[in-house]
C-alpha cells in the first residue's frame, strides 16, 4: 500500500475556513487599538500634569505661598504664577514644559471656566482648537481647601 503525503482539498478548505472565523472575530479587537493609544497619550499627559503640579505645591508650601490666592514662584529659572499653591490654568503649560510646537495643543472646550485648561494631541484638534473628545482637562485650585485636579474625556 502506499502511504498518502499532503493534506486533501477538503482538509486545505476546512483549515481556511477555520483561519477565516478566527480573523473575522479576532479583527475588531485590533481595530480598536488606535483608541486604545490615544488614550494612553492622555492617561500619560494628565499623570505629567498631576506630577507637576504636585512638585509646584511642593515648592509653594516651602515658600510659605500654598494658602494665597493668587502669587508667583520660580521652578527651573521660570515664573510660574499660582494659586493655592497650584500652578494656575495659565501656567501648567510651563510647570508641565509641554512640547506645545510638536505634540500637544491647548484646545477649547464649550462650558470650561477660565480656571481650567484643555489639551490635546495636535492632530485631534480640530480647526479652530476645539473638541468635543480626546482632551485632557486641569482644574486650578479655587481655595485652600480644594486641590488642583486633572481629569481625561476619553477617546471612545
Amino acid at each position: 500500500m502506499k502511504r498518502q503525503n499532503g493534506f486533501t482539498l477538503i482538509e486545505l478548505v476546512v483549515v481556511i475556513v477555520i483561519l477565516g472565523i478566527l480573523a473575522v472575530t479576532a479583527a475588531p479587537r485590533f481595530l480598536n487599538l488606535q483608541d486604545d493609544a490615544r488614550d494612553a497619550s492622555l492617561e500619560g499627559l494628565k499623570g505629567a500634569i498631576n506630577g507637576a503640579a504636585g512638585i509646584v505645591y511642593g515648592k509653594s508650601a516651602i515658600e510659605g505661598k500654598e494658602r494665597k490666592d493668587s502669587d508667583t514662584i520660580t521652578v527651573d529659572g521660570k515664573t510660574l504664577d499660582v494659586a493655592y499653591g497650584y500652578p494656575k490654568a495659565t501656567a501648567i503649560k510651563d510647570a508641565v514644559q509641554l512640547d506645545t510646537d510638536q505634540e500637544w495643543q491647548e484646545v477649547t472646550v464649550d462650558g470650561l471656566a477660565k480656571t481650567h485648561q484643555a489639551f490635546t494631541l495636535k492632530q485631534y484638534a480640530v480647526s479652530g482648537g476645539k473638541v468635543t473628545k480626546c482632551y485632557v482637562v486641569y482644574n486650578q485650585a479655587e481655595s485652600v481647601t480644594s486641590a488642583a485636579s486633572t481629569s481625561v474625556v476619553s477617546c471612545k
